[in-house]
């Protein structure tokens, strides 16, 4: 019985939570001055072809009809079709949501790897310069602005010292070399063996994968050495080092083992918001993702494809967050007495 209701409070938090980022797109497209008719249409169309136009998208309805249509068709994956490409909005996300996912994903790895350890360390060695060094490259990471780093990275790594490729994400030497099977490139690369393709490519994701893994590790760094610190004052660590354990082994096999339930959590949004945080990292970069096709959508007024994009990664972060709070239920046993 306690499953059933946990069940049925889940699917309502899901359907509560996705209801309202529809309405919240659906207002967004409703308060912004572009007309949609107009946008497809164009501005010298005849009077008579807007109506039409306008009666066959059900504009001339009442606001809750629209609405009521905008759910049903967003449901079903119909976010109408893009001005700018004149694709189905969702044909056009699923083209260039995986260079998203793949820079994200890359970008996670990175903060993961490194920021885990890093904050272990200013944890276990607190106050000391190892400590404030990483607390200040935490600082760093997560106080200036994204933009700003892009922008000098490309100067000193592309510019000066050309140990990157330019943006894009793969050289047009190379684009045709290679058969797109899943739209991850460096998967598709790799398993057809355009081992050529596959460095250009590695050489043109480091840069701004590397940035978003310096934001994402800022973030994990910070978080571990509070959740390290919250658990080296616990009984069982004092108990452990009176047994004679190591010192190592009571920090990685006991204190960091605990810790990393919550740190499940700190991830799984770390990756949501480099998902849909990724906008002006993806337009530096001319990286044909989902951040820079509603930035080249929303500068051509493109309202479908700005409110298609949305609600993906609105869904996706959804998802992601309910994903996490599984997994923190699954590994952490006093939540499901709750």
């Amino acid at each position: 019985m306690r499953l059933v209701k946990s069940l049925i409070g889940f699917l309502i938090t899901v359907a509560t939570t996705y209801l309202g980022l529809l309405a919240v797109t659906f207002f967004i497209g409703r308060v912004i001055p572009i007309d949609p008719v107009l946008a497809i249409l164009g501005d010298r169309a005849p009077q008579d072809m807007v109506e039409a136009t306008r009666r066959a998208l059900g504009l001339d309805q009442p606001l809750y009809v629209q609405f009521y249509i905008y759910v049903q068709k967003a449901l079903t994956g119909d976010f109408g079709t893009s001005v700018l490409t004149t694709n189905p909005v969702m044909q056009d996300i699923v083209r260039v949501f995986p260079a998203t996912i793949e820079l994200a994903t890359l970008g996670t790895l990175i903060g993961a790897v490194v920021g885990i350890p890093l904050g272990v360390l200013a944890a276990v060695k607190r106050g000391s310069l190892v400590d404030q060094i990483v607390r200040f490259v935490g600082l760093l990471g997560y106080s200036m602005p994204i933009f700003w780093l892009a922008l000098l990275a490309l100067l000193l790594f592309y510019a000066r010292l050309h140990w990157v490729a330019y943006p894009g994400r793969v050289d047009v030497a190379y684009e045709y070399s290679f058969t797109p099977i899943t739209g991850f490139y460096l998967i598709d690369a790799a398993w057809q063996g355009a081992w050529d393709v596959e460095w250009d490519l590695l050489r043109h994701i480091v840069l701004p994968a590397g940035l978003l893994g310096y934001l994402s590790l800022a973030y994990i760094a910070r978080m571990t050495r509070s959740f390290m610190l919250s658990e080296l004052t616990q009984e069982y660590v004092v108990a452990a080092r009176a047994k004679g354990l190591s010192e190592r082994r009571i920090i990685w096999r006991h204190a960091l083992r605990n810790a990393a339930v919550p740190l499940v959590t700190v991830i799984a949004l770390s990756y949501a918001s480099l998902l849909e945080g990724s906008v002006l990292t993806e337009t530096i970069f001319s990286w044909p993702g989902i951040g820079l096709y509603i930035t080249n959508s929303l500068q051509n007024a493109d309202m479908n494809a700005v409110l298609g994009g949305t609600i993906v990664i609105g869904s996706v972060f959804i998802g992601i967050n309910l994903l996490s709070d599984l997994l923190y239920r699954t590994l952490d046993p006093r939540t499901r007495r709750r």
